[in-house]
């Protein structure tokens, strides 16, 4: 078996790629913890399922936050714990593992990452910046010296980025992903109908009728919740220009920071942009009408992924397919 692993360690997904295999795990970066006796008790999908619903002694929540290790030691035995998944029982010891990062992470950071990775049991680890393989991966020709911009919408942090010449330009981020539209809904339900709605239930609406631009409108959704007044049981329905309302702060912020991006761009790279477009990657570029509305305001065409929530992976999976294993362990100098 291959010992060469890609890891995409989201903010809200981890996802694994094999050497020879492709992907071969996707998991919630999820992690619940018996405080009491010091042992992790359910990771991923397990783990997630438990979140709100657990006693006083367990503690189940994401060891990852806009991007970064929040939780060294938690992340450490997540990651043990997915290692443990597809290594066949065993069969897979001491992987070279390359793994990305944000752009412009602090060396703190950045060894957070490598002490994770080594404490699951790595014994090489190479890091690439996540803009960079997002873009490799959504099939963008990044070692040319045209210009192309990516825009990576993951759980935690949008990345914006302009490469040319296999590296990174001009590059903005802004605190704001998945979890953060999840939360404005939350916060909208608070505030405007004073009912109070779950992480879950915000997510779902956010996936199934979430619009930021009013010609991808997608009907109504009832949801359940509690009522902060009486403190009963809610049920009400909600229609996309509500979610549209609730997403319209994040929104603003995602298309600001690819306009400044844009702003700061030399005038060579950005008529290369303007000639072929800008890419959206990560599952923030499936929420309904956000294409349209970055044209709307950039006046760029937009294009989305073929498999926006995979393009990180199948970027490292790329980098690893081509590479043998000195040039995998070099890569983080390049």
């Amino acid at each position: 078996m291959s010992k060469h692993i890609g890891i995409d360690l989201g903010t809200s997904n981890t996802r694994i790629y094999m050497k020879g295999k492709g992907i071969v795990l996707r998991e919630p970066s999820v992690v619940a913890v018996d405080q009491m006796h010091k042992r992790v008790v359910a990771v991923g999908a397990d783990a997630k399922r438990m979140i709100g619903k657990t006693p006083g002694n367990i503690m189940a929540s994401y060891p990852m936050k806009e991007g970064v290790i929040a939780n060294i030691d938690e992340t450490g035995r997540m990651l043990r714990s997915y290692l443990g998944k597809v290594s066949a029982g065993g069969i897979l010891s001491r992987p070279t593992v390359i793994i990305c990062t944000p752009y412009g992470v602090t060396e703190v950071e950045r060894r957070a990452v490598e002490d994770s990775a080594f404490e699951a049991g790595a014994k090489n680890v190479a890091l690439i910046e996540e803009p960079l393989a997002a873009a490799i991966g959504s099939g963008l020709k990044t070692s040319g010296a045209r210009g192309c911009m990516i825009v990576n919408i993951g759980g935690g942090i949008t990345e914006v980025a302009v490469i040319s010449l296999g590296g990174i330009v001009k590059s903005t981020s802004v605190r704001e992903g998945g979890a953060s539209l999840d939360e404005a809904i939350v916060q909208y339900m608070k505030r405007e109908y004073k009912v109070l709605v779950g992480d879950g239930t915000a997510e779902a609406l956010k996936k199934n009728i979430g619009s930021v631009h009013q010609s991808m409108d997608r009907g109504e959704m009832e949801i359940r919740g509690r009522s902060l007044r009486t403190g009963l049981p809610a049920i009400m329905t909600l229609n996309s220009a509500q979610i549209r309302q609730a997403l319209g702060e994040q929104s603003k912020k995602i298309v600001g920071a690819i306009c400044q991006t844009l702003e700061n761009t030399p005038p060579e790279l950005s008529a290369d942009i303007f000639d072929f477009g800008i890419m959206l990657a990560g599952g923030g570029a499936l929420l309904g009408g956000l294409p349209e509305l970055i044209t709307k305001e950039t006046g760029v065409r937009v294009t989305v992924a073929k498999k926006p929530l995979d393009s990180v992976i199948l970027g490292i999976g790329r980098i690893i397919e081509a590479s043998d294993n000195d040039d995998i362990v070099r890569y983080r100098a390049r």
